[in-house]
């Protein structure tokens, strides 16, 4: 793997604002490769490590059709064997630049046998680790990194998932920074699915069936939806907005799929506390939208 390794820390303009707001933040972050900007949906895959036919082929279908209907689609996994390597490779062929989150240094590729899927994911996506060189994959690092996934992501899916595995580790995270979790539900049979059906049955994840629930659950803009015109009355509100209000505006109108509000934050130079209340008021008067995950779009 000849990308050179590049390290992001929390105050550097490329260390991915989704993550910064977690309090458990990695103090750096080591990444090779095409490093998305993440600014469509993020959508973390994954699963246990011995899947069905059923799982590989719901994992394959999930990021075709979220790849056939989403722009600026990122999708994340671990990079280990089962759904998360069919997530990746699922990504890699439907042109969807993927992310692969390690539990090891960047100067080498576990398990190796994805080596080349982890080459693939450089030039459209990239390699993550929060260990320097010279890490080897300890069993404990695979646990620590599952955080990273679900803290980069706006919605995280576990496909299967056994009675306890990381996935579910995973889902704890996803829950604990307020991400949105989805899970396919099997047969009360089924081993591989144990854990999905219990996360569904507890209420903390969201059954879905397919990419189309997803994107409704998560209010997505598809690539086919049909841009309505703004109606006069919230033109005519806009008036009485006061100027750092129309500047969030502004830069929310120009944003298809909406804007975090930590990278408001950032592009204003404005306070949190500051902009949190005039999207407070936007939202009050019809003209901004609040999604899941701290997501931010200009009402149609």
């Amino acid at each position: 793997m000849t990308c050179p390794i590049r390290v992001w820390r929390p105050d550097d303009e490329d260390y991915p604002y989704r993550l910064r707001e977690c309090y458990d933040k990695p103090a750096q972050l080591f990444v090779r490769g095409q490093i998305p900007s993440m600014q469509g949906p993020v959508v973390a895959v994954v699963g246990t490590r011995q899947p069905t036919e059923r799982g590989k082929e719901l994992t394959r279908n999930l990021v075709r059709d979220l790849a056939a209907q989403l722009d600026s689609l990122t999708v994340i996994s671990g990079g280990a064997y089962g759904i998360d390597i069919t997530a990746h490779r699922a990504a890699i062929e439907y042109g969807v630049p993927t992310l692969m989150v390690l539990a090891h240094g960047l100067d080498r590729m576990y398990p190796y046998q994805h080596i080349n899927e982890a080459k693939a994911a450089m030039q459209n996506g990239g390699l993550l680790s929060e260990y320097p060189e010279g890490t080897e994959p300890f069993a404990g690092n695979f646990l620590q990194r599952n955080r990273i996934i679900a803290g980069l992501a706006d919605a995280v899916v576990i496909v299967e998932s056994k009675e306890k595995g990381g996935s579910l580790c995973t889902a704890r995270c996803a829950l604990d920074y307020n991400r949105e979790l989805f899970a396919f539900p099997g047969r009360p049979t089924d081993i591989t699915s144990l854990g999905c059906n219990l996360l569904i049955r507890r209420q903390k994840a969201q059954l879905i069936h397919n990419a189309d629930d997803l994107i409704e659950s998560m209010a997505w803009t598809t690539k086919n939806a049909k841009k309505q015109p703004v109606q006069m009355q919230l033109i005519e509100l806009m008036d009485d907005l006061t100027e750092p209000q129309r500047e969030l505006l502004n830069q929310l109108q120009t944003a298809e799929d909406g804007l975090h509000i930590n990278l408001l934050v950032t592009q204003t130079g404005r306070p949190y506390s500051e902009v949190s209340s005039d999207l407070t008021m936007l939202e009050l008067q019809g003209l901004v939208r609040s999604l899941p995950g701290g997501i931010y779009r200009f009402r149609q």
